[in-house]
């Protein structure tokens, strides 16, 4: 998508490409950094178990494809590893305390938006370094903390 705004060309790139698909990395960066967040929590309150993709589906209520893909995506990022087999699944790489929400959602952001012009693309990039910063404020811990509070 195009957009035209006082002499100013920005070109907003949607999922993985331009346009609308039906993959998961097209998936909108909010369900996707909400589920990140969802799953990293299931983890995060048992972290020294390794736990499949279908019993973090189930308790969430997801699909285990949608959480196996969400495992590629955290373990890319090294928050998470993996293991295969009849004891696999994933657990915290990292403690949750040191799982800043500004790094989750850098994780699963994805390349969802560019400007063309490079003097605005640069203001962009330090705004979202700026966004990612006040994130990284608050914990995974935190946000499992929260939730046991029923908050």
């Amino acid at each position: 998508m195009i957009l035209h705004r006082r002499g100013v060309m920005v070109r907003i790139q949607l999922g993985a490409g331009w346009g609308l698909c039906g993959s998961f990395l097209c998936m909108a960066q909010s369900e996707r950094f909400q589920l990140s967040v969802r799953v990293l929590a299931v983890l995060a309150s048992e972290p020294d178990t390794m736990h499949t993709s279908a019993a973090i589906a189930e308790t969430l209520g997801e699909s285990a494809v949608m959480v196996r893909r969400m495992f590629l995506l955290l373990h890319k990022a090294g928050l998470i590893v993996q293991r295969k087999g009849p004891h696999g699944g994933a657990k915290l790489k990292i403690p949750a305390k040191q799982i800043g929400l500004g790094d989750l959602f850098e994780a699963t952001a994805g390349d969802w938006f560019s400007i063309e012009d490079k003097a605005v693309a640069g203001w962009i990039k330090k705004v979202k370094g700026d966004a990612v910063a006040a994130m990284n404020e608050h914990s995974l811990a935190g946000v499992v903390k929260r939730m046991k509070k029923g908050k």
